[in-house]
């Protein structure tokens, strides 16, 4: 959360003068003059004035006597970044000179980008400039006529630009106010918000929300959030990538009732939405030569939790505050998991453990934990200090002592509502005791509830330990509002996420290393693209899920985009360039407030005025000057005076300290600077050069060295079942596959194939399950779900799994055991085939001597003589008698059996003798005893 942006604007507009002049309240920020002690004063004073004017009616159009004209708020949402523009028109009509009012709450993750301003044909326009320079050239067209601006926020989500204009009677004021925002996924939506309070009926009143996601939209809601009477008046039009979203009630619609001067419409208009993601590698988009890396993968199985629950339960959480923090605790342990382990300490002037111990979530001791949380009496000072301490020490305690999973994330979640009061209360000490006793492997989450809190100093302390803080609004549904947050830290699914892209391919990357991936969120990563012959960009993203280290790939065209975007009327086609200026400006804000040194600070606040001026953002470092068009008239606007104990941060994507994750053993990390995110590509994998395979339907070949011969023949069994390609009982390896039907008959006959192949490794419990829609891992405690949709490489334990994007997968266990999966697409209408795998296994595995199964025998090779080759019935097809295993068998000679590592629509053909009657006499027993009964089967004795 940040500080509120925006600022309220005052305007006086005489009778007989067209000169205007503004005035923010408050000083300008000295970063060298104020101590921390005269800043924390300062920001009580300030919040104890937010909070007495918290509850003021809001109304987007002020004024006694005045005609709305029209009223119209449009978004554009191009790849989750938004820009939003509200319009607005009116006409004073009353007999007298008022002030008009145009007020606009807008979310606190967003930054205004230009304001105009259109009174009695005087134009005034707005760009972005350095405060001391809009400062300079507001004072040269400013007048003695003053009008005292003010700062507040009355919105749990939102913040306040507010403007006022002083016009005669008869006068037409026309308003227009920009703002620009990245969508943040939680819980597994984005939602976008425009606050509707229009005050009065409008009769040209229209909401516009157009979105366009290039890769899809999977999902797309309207709640109901403004009443039922609006339910029916919400238009939506959709398609694959685009959505048009339209409110635009007439007037009678908008009144309360049907005598009613006061409009109905009073609230949030809100649209929820997902993308399609085809892989979970992520999305990777350029446009303008700026790329944005998206990931949010799916189908992961949690990571078991450690959390300490540090609650404040002084005297001044006493009422409604502890009640609903109580309400909130044992809903929240209620939905531990028998895996997580928990404790709880809650302090006042003491700190009090309810277990000095971490202990496991079972259902008698979250029973026992609830009890002791509905039993807190509030009473006493506020000890932050000693209780964060406490807390960490237990982590690093219960890691050390290895009472925890290696797996589990261990963190600290604060819920406090006041400033340190007891102990240790200077905060730069609290937050210097706190970082030295966090550990790498542990993360602090901060909640401040209401305005009394110290909400800068919580945030601060968050980000600095791998967190992030979030306000929790006492006159609103506080209990909600925690388990909220709650649910999005609820369920880590990724520890040490890192992107990287090939040397010298990108610069000047935001944020790449991320702590924590927590479900239903989203990571992204941004920079600028460098032009080389190439039109691929390939990102490289490596992270450890439960027992996995994972090791993804994604590419993308870097023309591609660009193209399409020029084909949509209504997308933002500056994306990707703003988004990259928001993160970027974003990140070195919470940097700022974090550095110690004048020195430092001044080198980060040149950083973001100079982005801020070159995107149009108006941030606490810049101002938006408005002028006429010939710049003899000027307004000023700018946030609030910046301090080191400010009411509200910055909000944004979760900070967190850079931790390197091991780089895939494929790519090659060069020696560079600790700022620069290169990697070479990946080395391509090789498939084996001498191989048992089997593929099509099901056509098995069998290579045997020692007889320079290849050896095929077809199983003919039934969809559905399970056969046994390799059991080996000595290493613990199987390797089955289940056979799928072709969706017809063709020529009177239903052709198999397999559709899935599984290798089970007992030893690790690990089973990897290849299907033709996606690869599955699971361990019996966890599972992990993967796309074709992205070249991947996976560890777990012993096995490791290695995807080349929509082409084949090697599972490899051991380094001894290799199976090579490939995935054959065909055209999806096609009204007989479907998609099926070809499975290829070296020759050279290092099997134990019991191993069996279909291709698993004959790594014991057997002895086998060919002889009587003659000419058979088809002249393309030599006939001739095999002795193996004591049988003698008729063989033909094929030359068109297919083996397809090489090419794979085709195919190469396989010169072979061919076995008949689904190889009996060449394979031990009938094929009958190689069916399973099911994927993770070992095959009896043949």
């Amino acid at each position: 959360m940040r500080r509120p942006l925006l600022l309220a604007l005052g305007l006086l507009l005489l009778h007989h003068s067209c000169c205007f002049e503004f005035v923010i309240n408050g000083d300008w920020e000295d970063e060298e003059s104020d101590t921390e002690n005269q800043n924390h004063e300062r920001q009580k004073f300030q919040r104890a004035a937010l909070t007495s004017e918290e509850d003021q009616t809001f109304e987007a159009i002020r004024g006694d006597d005045i005609t709305v004209n029209s009223y119209r708020v449009e978004s554009r949402i191009t790849s989750r970044f938004a820009h939003t523009s509200v319009r607005s028109s009116v006409l004073n009509s009353g007999s007298r000179a008022q002030s008009i009012g145009f007020n606009v709450q807008i979310p606190k993750r967003a930054f205004i980008s230009n304001f105009t301003m259109n009174v009695n044909g005087i134009t005034f326009v707005g760009s972005v400039k350095e405060k001391a320079l809009a400062r300079r050239l507001y004072a040269q067209a400013s007048s003695r006529n003053k009008a005292a601006g003010i700062v507040r926020t009355n919105a749990q989500d939102l913040e306040t630009f507010t403007t006022e204009v002083h016009v005669p009677p008869g006068s037409s004021v026309a308003f227009e106010l920009h703002y620009q925002e990245m969508m943040e996924r939680r819980l597994g939506v984005y939602q976008h918000n425009l606050f509707l309070q229009p005050g009065r009926p409008v009769p040209h009143f229209q909401v516009d929300v157009y979105i366009y996601e290039p890769k899809g939209i999977s999902k797309l809601e309207t709640p109901n959030t403004l009443g039922e009477r609006f339910v029916n008046l919400i238009q939506v039009t959709a398609t694959k990538d685009k959505a048009h979203v339209v409110f635009k009630p007439n007037l009678h619609q908008q009144r309360k009732c049907e005598n009613c001067s006061g409009s109905a419409i009073d609230g949030i208009f809100s649209v929820k939405y997902d993308v399609t993601r085809d892989s979970n590698a992520g999305e990777l988009q350029v446009s303008d030569l700026y790329f944005v890396h998206f990931f949010a993968p799916s189908n992961l199985s949690p990571l078991p939790k450690n959390i300490v629950f540090v609650i404040d339960v002084s005297g001044s959480m006493w009422g409604v505050k502890m009640k609903q923090t109580v309400e909130a605790m044992k809903a929240i342990l209620d939905d531990l998991k028998m895996e997580d382990r928990f404790s709880i300490i809650d302090f006042n002037h003491n700190v009090r453990c309810w277990s000095e111990e971490l202990l496991p979530a079972s259902p008698l001791q979250v029973a026992d934990a609830k009890r002791y949380v509905q039993n807190i009496k509030p009473t006493g000072g506020t000890n932050i200090n000693e209780a964060l301490i406490r807390a960490a020490q237990m982590l690093v305690r219960a890691n050390s002592q290895g009472f925890v999973d290696p797996r589990s994330v261990s963190m600290i979640i604060l819920v406090s509502d006041g400033d340190p009061t007891v102990g240790e209360i200077k905060l730069s000490k609290i937050q210097k005791n706190v970082k030295r006793v966090m550990t790498e492997e542990l993360s602090l989450f901060s909640l401040g509830i209401g305005f009394d809190v110290d909400y800068d100093f919580l945030e601060r302390i968050a980000m600095e330990n791998r967190g992030m803080a979030q306000r929790i609004y006492a006159n609103h549904d506080a209990a909600e509002q925690i388990r909220a947050f709650y649910s999005q830290v609820s369920s880590p699914l990724l520890k040490k996420v890192t992107v990287h892209f090939p040397e010298g391919a990108v610069t000047d990357v935001t944020q790449s290393h991320f702590d924590k991936f927590f479900g239903g969120s989203e990571l992204v990563v941004a920079g600028k693209v460098q032009l080389s012959d190439s039109n691929t960009l390939t990102s490289f993203t490596s992270a450890s899920a439960a027992s996995l280290q994972l090791n993804l790939e994604t590419e993308t065209d870097i023309t591609e985009l660009d193209m399409e975007l020029a084909t949509q009327q209504h997308s933002f086609t500056g994306f990707a360039k703003q988004m990259w200026a928001y993160l970027t400006i974003k990140q070195l804000i919470r940097e700022r407030s974090l550095v110690t040194t004048v020195g430092k600070k001044r080198k980060i606040t040149k950083q973001i005025t100079e982005l801020a001026l070159q995107h149009s953002f108006v941030t606490p470092l810049t101002a938006l000057l408005v002028e006429s068009e010939d710049a003899t008239e000027r307004l000023r606007f700018g946030f609030p005076p910046e301090s080191k104990q400010s009411v509200q941060i910055l909000s944004g994507p979760p900070s967190v300290n850079v931790v390197y994750a091991t780089p895939p053993p494929w790519i090659q990390v060069p020696i560079t600077t600790p700022s620069s995110q290169v990697l070479s590509g990946p080395v391509e994998t090789v498939l084996p050069p001498k191989v048992n395979l089997v593929d099509g339907d099901p056509h098995f070949i069998i290579r045997l060295p020692g007889s320079n011969m290849d050896v095929c023949f077809n199983i003919d069994s039934k969809p559905g079942h399970i056969l046994s390609l390799v059991s080996d009982t000595g290493t613990g390896v199987v390797v089955n596959g289940q056979l799928i039907s072709s969706k017809q008959p063709h020529k009177n006959t239903v052709s198999s194939y397999f559709g899935i192949i599984s290798v089970y490794h007992q030893p690790a419990g690990v089973s990897v399950k290849v299907g033709t829609d996606r690869i599955s891992m699971a361990d019996g405690r966890s599972s992990h779900s993967f796309t074709w949709g992205a070249t991947a490489d996976i560890t777990q334990d012993s096995v490791r799994i290695s995807i080349v994007k929509n082409s084949h997968v090697t599972v490899t266990i051991d380094n001894s055991i290799r199976v090579t999966v490939l995935l054959h697409r065909v055209w999806r209408k096609h009204p007989v085939n479907v998609d099926f795998l070809g499975l290829y296994i070296p020759s050279d595995n290092q099997y134990s001597p019991l191993v069996h199964g279909l291709i698993g025998q004959f790594s014991r090779e057997p002895e086998v003589s060919v002889y009587d080759v003659h000419e058979g019935p088809d002249p393309l097809k030599k006939e001739a008698t095999m002795e193996v295993k004591g049988h003698t068998l008729r063989v033909t000679s094929r030359g068109w059996q297919k083996d397809f590592r090489h090419d794979r629509k085709r195919g190469s053909n396989v010169y072979c003798w061919f076995v008949h009657n689904s190889g009996k006499g060449f394979i031990d027993g009938r094929y009958g005893d190689y069916i399973m009964p099911d994927l993770n089967s070992f095959l009896q004795t043949v």
